[in-house]
């Protein structure tokens, strides 16, 4: 698959389409912010951000100016963080699993992140030691744990490692849901339910600075890997023929899906098929080289969860709808499509 040429030669096509990637993200961004139970022109979304970031000195009414600053970009911040990361997290995984099934909620990294979370939450594991952020990072490394015993048991085939993914996200499921039904008050039972079906909500400007450097830094520690991703493309034993040290890449990029996916569960509970769509989406117009794929799946995985987020505020007339029910309502049917061309090529 080489994708749609862009026109041009060398890389200044690929920068600014780059440009104009980012500018349809920050348009997603500002058009967020006008939305929800106050609804707010979008010059005067922009006035505010101007007078945040530029101290313009713009005449915007104080609750209006409260309300972008505080609540509404963070929150359309941290979706496109969130976005973001768990797009290349499904890069990253499908390229190590030579799988196009591959991504954290399918292969269970995002139940585990929600069980050690939601054990933090209700139980106290940890306390303020180890904290939510904390448990949801254990959580996810035992499910990757939990799936890498089920597929060597079973002979460590890609496919049956979705399968153990599969597996694995019941088994974290039925534990979660154990957690609540047996711990948790009436109260928390409702606030849990609810921030495992996908929520932004709560989100404030300390969640905005925890998710962004980690995507970032995790989404770094991918690209360094682009090559060795490429070469991961044609089975392991063509990657260590290239001198690839295969044990230590698998262990530095699982890890690092791994943590990206538990603080964005931590913050966000489980959004699904982000890392699954958008790969797929964004591969068809660049290609599959992850020096190109890897930039391409942040800001299309960002600009989408933006959008994702809009559509949970305006779908039901004064109700907010879970973001991974929307998420959900556009990856099952790509999920579908993906596994009928999987099928087909088999």
């Amino acid at each position: 698959m080489r994708g749609i040429a862009l026109p041009g030669t060398g890389w200044l096509p690929w920068v600014l389409a780059g440009l104009a990637s980012l500018g349809l993200l920050g348009l997603a961004v500002a058009i967020a912010m006008t939305v929800g139970e106050m609804r707010i022109p979008l010059r005067v979304a922009l006035q505010a951000l101007g007078n945040g970031l530029f101290d313009l000195g713009y005449a915007v009414n104080p609750i209006q100016q409260g309300v972008l600053l505080d609540y509404r970009l963070s929150r359309a911040l941290f979706a496109a963080s969130c976005g973001g990361a768990l797009a290349v997290c499904g890069v990253t995984l499908q390229a190590l699993l030579r799988n196009p099934l591959a991504e954290p909620y399918l292969l269970g990294i995002s139940a585990g992140a929600s069980t050690g979370a939601v054990a933090v939450m209700v139980l106290g594991l940890g306390g303020a030691v180890l904290g939510v952020s904390g448990g949801a990072l254990l959580g996810a490394i035992l499910a990757l744990l939990t799936v890498a015993l089920l597929a060597a048991g079973a002979g460590g085939a890609s496919e049956r490692v979705i399968l153990s993914g599969v597996a694995a996200s019941q088994i974290f499921n039925a534990a979660t849901a154990t957690v609540v039904t047996t711990f948790a008050s009436a109260e928390q039972a409702r606030g849990v339910m609810f921030w495992l079906l996908g929520s932004l909500g709560g989100v404030r400007w300390p969640d905005v600075w925890l998710a962004a450097p980690v995507t970032l830094a995790g989404f770094a520690i991918c690209l360094v890997h682009a090559r060795t991703l490429d070469a991961f493309t044609f089975g392991e034993d063509a990657a260590a023929s290239l001198g690839v040290s295969v044990p230590r890449v698998r262990l530095v990029l699982f890890g690092t899906t791994a943590a990206m996916t538990a603080i964005m569960v931590s913050i966000a509970g489980a959004v699904g098929f982000v890392g699954l769509l958008i790969p797929h989406a964004v591969r068809l117009i660049v290609g599959p080289r992850h020096s190109r794929l890897l930039p391409a799946a942040l800001v299309t995985g960002a600009v989408f969860l933006v959008l994702a987020d809009i559509l949970s505020r305006v779908l039901i007339a004064r109700q907010v709808v879970p973001i991974g029910v929307v998420t959900a309502l556009f990856g099952a049917p790509a999920f579908a499509l993906i596994l009928t061309r999987v099928r087909r090529s088999a």
